[in-house]
């Protein structure tokens, strides 16, 4: 077996052991507790339904008249001053119609491309109202106005520390848009359905489980199996953490019942998407519209095509939208009406240059959602205040990392003439590397790097001359570990983080495990235990911050050049988003929380920087690092809380040996 293979292998195995406990239900009654469940969880992974009672405040940006048809351009309210373009395509009469919400997938025109006009525009000669809509951070949403921005990877990681995920925020923006249709008098408000493909498909998928005014579902080319989902490359948007531990894809199909629902994937699709994999959900889902005696209102088709949303497919939705939301026909394929698209730029609500310019994009609403989240954590007023702070937050850390471990382990020796190699194994088909110099026995250090590349040349030289032990670590999913083809965009372990996620482990939960059963072992090794050193390189200060708040082994911390909070109004710079626990600055705290969790241990903070590329600025890094510096302040070890603004690369391993013993 490949070292690039062994984390996929480990997180399908877990998948695997955690698909067993999703069975069939065997009667309607059971079906209906387990959705009552599945639809709880699956709110609570999504990061909860809106709060947020506005109004839709529509506007109209214009008009575009056709043969048999208009096209209307407005824009919604969905959240407090977020707004969403849409396109209403509206047939000549007076209705009132149908309507299908028109929901695109990752095609860089969103709501503007022929792909999706096409459907729009078969649906309005067919005598429904078509809406389609631009995702938030797509089309006309994204930072920037220009059409062809992706919402996923370090823009849509911004919302992560809320717990409010893309995904959930494109299902409450869903629902909103049938508050829109049912606000028309031209439309049938019992007669609405849903359609989008690949990522738009997965909105259909959650919004026609979770929005029951959908009557009519129909997701194209992304249905298949979560299995199949690890190992694959899949956007933000598709993401759904710990869905694996309560759910299996057909149980969201099942949530649709007994309403209409059309499964349309395609023969030449991606293996997460395939019609094999597709079928196990369909087999399950089966199951429960045979509870409601619906068998005949869910459907199953196959199209020879690659990833598209093709006249076949197109057609095979008519027939079924005709049928469900019309009560017309048998709903078999009906022949599209000839199509012609026009130019993207004519459906803008807003011209490239005209948006304005306090338009709300990811960044910004990710940013919005943590400062509500700030009056959470107060400073901590006295030392029994900071007690049950600290219990409280102690607590969330366990339960996320899963303690407690179990040493196991064995050790490989290098030559005489190389510094110590060693490897062990955290878990069952977890290895992680150690690479020992050794100095006198007294003090050890263990440097973590998202890379595993450890100190430099320099530092590790003087490390060696201050007669340290040092090892370096490459933990799961790193360097050699590293699954091929991690990297999406600026997410640079994007694939190893989501595959975490869907099995309820963010890796840094899992390089928490790592840290600690390097512990375990290094118990082992040395007769007296030394002084340990947790040393963390950029991003890795978040899992070691959490493995020193869960492990007093750790006797101090050292972060150089790690981002000083989680909290940004900009798109996260390149880095790891395995770092990011969905929902910590909601049900934790900030980073400044988790160092607030060492004391009254030593603890150095040097070159902290932001998630950004920018570089903070001194009033902000107060207000950061006011609460642990409270908290050792409390503790009577405010000497022990240093942090270094500048220059801190040079400065740390002279202040540590500087450091009484």
């Amino acid at each position: 077996m490949e070292k690039s293979d062994e984390y996929l292998r480990f997180i399908r195995d877990q998948a695997q052991r955690l698909a067993q406990q999703h069975k069939y239900p065997e009667s309607r009654q059971q079906w209906e507790s387990i959705a009552k469940t599945t639809r709880k969880k699956l709110w609570q992974s999504l990061g909860g339904p809106s709060d947020d009672q506005v109004d839709l405040a529509v506007e109209t940006h214009g008009k575009i008249d056709r043969d048999n048809f208009t096209i209307e351009k407005i824009t919604i309210q969905t959240l407090r001053d977020v707004r969403m373009g849409c396109n209403l395509y509206v047939p000549s009469g007076s209705g009132p119609f149908p309507a299908v919400l028109c929901v695109h997938g990752h095609w860089k025109g969103a709501k503007q491309d022929p792909t999706v006009q096409a459907r729009c525009i078969g649906l309005a000669k067919l005598g429904f109202i078509a809406m389609a809509v631009d995702a938030l951070g797509a089309g006309e949403r994204g930072i920037h106005p220009e059409l062809g921005e992706y919402h996923g990877e370090m823009t849509a990681a911004t919302l992560w520390p809320s717990g409010r995920l893309l995904a959930g925020l494109q299902v409450i923006e869903n629902m909103r848009c049938v508050d829109y249709l049912q606000s028309r008098r031209d439309v049938a408000s019992e007669h609405i359905g849903i359609t989008g493909t690949s990522g738009g498909g997965n909105q259909t998928l959650y919004a026609g489980a979770l929005e029951p005014r959908f009557k009519a579902v129909v997701p194209v080319c992304s249905v298949g199996n979560y299995q199949a989902y690890l190992g694959a490359a899949c956007c933000m948007c598709e993401m759904i953490p710990g869905a694996l531990t309560y759910m299996e894809q057909w149980q969201v199909l099942g949530l649709s019942a007994p309403r209409a629902l059309m499964v349309i994937n395609a023969t030449q699709d991606a293996v997460q998407f395939s019609i094999a994999e597709a079928i196990k959900s369909m087999r399950g889902a089966k199951v429960v519209f045979d509870q409601y005696d619906a068998g005949d209102r869910i459907r199953h088709v196959h199209v020879e095509s690659r990833h598209d949303y093709n006249q076949p497919m197109r057609e095979a939705m008519y027939g079924w939208v005709t049928k469900h939301l019309k009560n017309e026909g048998d709903s078999q394929p009906i022949a599209e009406p000839p199509i012609e698209t026009i130019d993207p730029d004519e459906l803008r609500c807003f011209a490239a240059d005209k948006r304005p310019q306090d338009y709300l994009t990811i960044p910004h609403l990710a940013n919005r959602f943590n400062q509500s989240l700030t009056t959470r954590h107060a400073l901590p007023k006295h030392r029994e205040h900071w007690e049950a702070d600290h219990e409280f937050r102690l607590g969330y850390l366990k339960r996320i990392t899963k303690l407690p471990v179990a040493p196991v382990g064995k050790r490989i020796v290098g030559g005489a003439a190389k510094p110590w190699a060693e490897q062990i194994s955290s878990e069952d088909g977890i290895h992680i590397d150690l690479q020992w110099k050794h100095g006198d026995g007294k003090e050890l250090l263990l440097v973590i790097s998202a890379d595993g590349t450890g100190l430099q040349p320099a530092e590790s030289e003087a490390v060696e001359q201050a007669k340290l032990d040092q090892v370096n670590l490459t933990l799961r999913a790193m360097g050699p570990y590293e699954p091929v083809k991690n990297q999406i965009g600026n997410a640079v372990d994007h694939n190893a983080a989501q595959w975490g996620m869907w099995i309820g482990r963010p890796l840094a939960t899992q390089w928490v495990e790592d840290i600690r059963q390097t512990l375990n072992y290094v118990s082992q090794v040395y007769e007296a235990k030394p002084r340990i050193t947790l040393v963390c390189l950029g991003g890795m200060n978040l899992a070691g911050l959490m493995a020193a708040a869960v492990d007093q082994r750790i006797d101090r911390l050292v972060s150089l050049g790690g981002p000083s909070t989680l909290m940004s109004d900009e798109r996260y710079a390149q880095g790891s988003v395995g770092n990011l626990v969905p929902g910590m600055l909601s049900q934790f705290g900030d980073i400044g929380h988790l160092c607030a969790m060492l004391a009254p241990r030593p603890l150095l903070i040097c070159d902290p920087g932001l998630m950004t590329d920018k570089a903070p600025q001194r009033t902000s890094l107060a207000a950061t690092f006011r609460y642990p510096a409270m908290v050792y302040k409390l503790l009577g070890k405010l000497e022990n809380f240093r942090v270094v603004l500048e220059n801190g690369r040079n400065q740390w391993l002279s202040i540590l040996l500087d450091e009484p013993k």
